[in-house]
């Protein structure tokens, strides 16, 4: 119990999928509005059965698969038939997923650079091909397909992100190359998805920690008009779509990332105020537990006050990515602090008008980028075997705010960072700042001027 919350719910409802109370998509159902409650998803272990936790039997369970989140189907070599439907089985990961979300995301398949080389998209490494204009959508399709059968949502994720561009997108390109070649990245992938895919991330990361527009290639050869081009050419390709500036370390106003969270607030601020036709902004939401400096999590005043502004732009807002890292916290306070951290931010996130979703990077610790590109670590709402952790109740916890017998915050601190005894959002576990802090390591909550203009991620 924290801020005199308990970390269960009475069960709301008859329930499909686990005998632990209602799924997230039940309870969404109940409440007061609509709420995307979405998850990323992976070709691999949706279609394919994964002997470790698939039951195995004929027509079952084919390999392993653990970690599947740059790989698609096979190592280099491996005879692969070009479809990935293997079974006419779904995998338990496709019926956790249907159970509990409403929405997906495609978390890499649909950046440009996998449409358009090997991995992790369906191009064979055998024919490797730097032929600009080269697209295999077969992969997304698959799962865009597969979504929409089952009535869930699908949000594309992501237009243009200077990380995944293609290689034959180079600083050799003449200004007017580049700018042709990312209008016809945006309408002939916005075009193939027309009247399947609603809601775009359009421009994902286009900030430095310092707020100012990170130096990557798009600003070194466009200038900063680069973005609000890529908002109007994909309202052009679709203009019923739903439009979406998407970054990171933008969740709270004031803090540790105060002047990233302010650059965000005064971007869309002029995008909006030129006529840019975007809508919505993603907060990304990748937190780290045991972070200090710029890596500290946000509290839950401070998000509700970021959303807050955002809104009073006209902007609908969500939580875009988000997961909870802690395995840098001491083993005993791991479990305390994720589960506060999703109810805590959600339930404040959840109490602004402007707030219409959230977005998980995964649900399962057994499929998480966390593990691939930082270290070994539990950030999601499901165990490696798909069973519920605590975070779960948490994240439901935070829903049931909205739901019949819920009330707006759930109790949580929403004007201030104490709760009526005066100790400080997350004392039990957030850990104490540094006597000295390293800016090479991302410690120091001032801006250096490392950071004016750095296009390197930072999640």
């Amino acid at each position: 119990r924290h801020f005199g919350i308990v970390y269960r719910t009475e069960e709301m409802a008859e329930h499909s999928w686990d005998s632990d109370g209602p799924t997230l998509k039940e309870v969404v159902a109940q409440c007061c509005k609509r709420i995307d409650i979405g998850t990323a998803v992976l070709p691999k272990p949706l279609f394919l059965r994964d002997v470790e936790v698939d039951e195995t039997e004929e027509g079952g369970a084919t390999s392993q698969i653990a970690g599947a989140t740059v790989d698609v189907i096979a190592q280099e070599g491996e005879d692969v038939p070009h479809g990935l439907r293997r079974s006419g089985k779904e995998s338990k990961y496709a019926k956790v997923l249907q159970g509990e979300f409403n929405a997906i995301v495609i978390e890499h398949h649909l950046k440009w650079a996998p449409l358009c080389e090997t991995l992790p998209g369906p191009i064979s490494p055998s024919t490797p091909s730097t032929r600009i204009g080269r697209y295999d959508f077969e992969h997304v399709d698959q799962m865009v397909d597969w979504a929409l059968s089952k009535g869930i949502k699908v949000k594309g994720h992501v237009l243009i992100w200077h990380v995944t561009t293609p290689g034959f997108i180079n600083e050799q390109m003449s200004a007017s190359q580049m700018r042709e070649h990312m209008r016809r990245h945006i309408f002939t992938t916005v075009g193939h998805f027309r009247g399947r895919i609603h809601m775009w991330d359009v421009v994902n990361e286009a900030l430095a920690p310092d707020g100012t527009l990170a130096q990557n290639i798009f600003l070194k050869k466009l200038g900063p008009s680069y973005i609000e081009d890529a908002f109007r050419w994909a309202h052009e390709a679709d203009p019923t779509a739903f439009l979406i500036y998407n970054d990171n370390k933008v969740e709270g106003m004031g803090g540790p990332n105060a002047d990233k969270s302010n650059g965000f607030y005064s971007l869309l601020k002029g995008l909006k105020e030129k006529g840019v036709p975007v809508h919505g902004a993603g907060m990304q939401a990748h937190f780290n537990a045991g972070g200090v400096g710029r890596q500290r999590c946000p509290t839950p005043r401070m998000v509700k006050q970021q959303i807050c502004r955002l809104g009073d732009l006209g902007l609908k807002v969500n939580i875009s990515e988000m997961d909870v890292r802690v395995s840098k916290l001491p083993k005993n306070l791991q479990e305390v602090a994720q589960t506060q951290i999703y109810r805590d931010i959600l339930a404040a996130a959840l109490s602004e008008p402007a707030f219409d979703g959230i977005w998980l990077w995964g649900f399962s610790d057994r499929h998480t980028w966390v593990k691939q590109f930082y270290y070994d670590d539990q950030p999601l709402v499901f165990d490696e075997v798909y069973s519920r952790k605590p975070s779960y109740h948490g994240l439901r916890d935070a829903i049931a705010t909205l739901a019949p017998g819920g009330s707006v915050g759930g109790g949580v601190p929403l004007t201030s960072d104490h709760d009526a005894e005066g100790n400080a959002w997350g004392h039990l576990w957030m850990q104490p700042e540094p006597k000295s802090s390293d800016p090479v390591l991302g410690t120091a909550a001032t801006p250096t001027a490392d950071d004016v203009g750095d296009s390197r991620p930072d999640w």
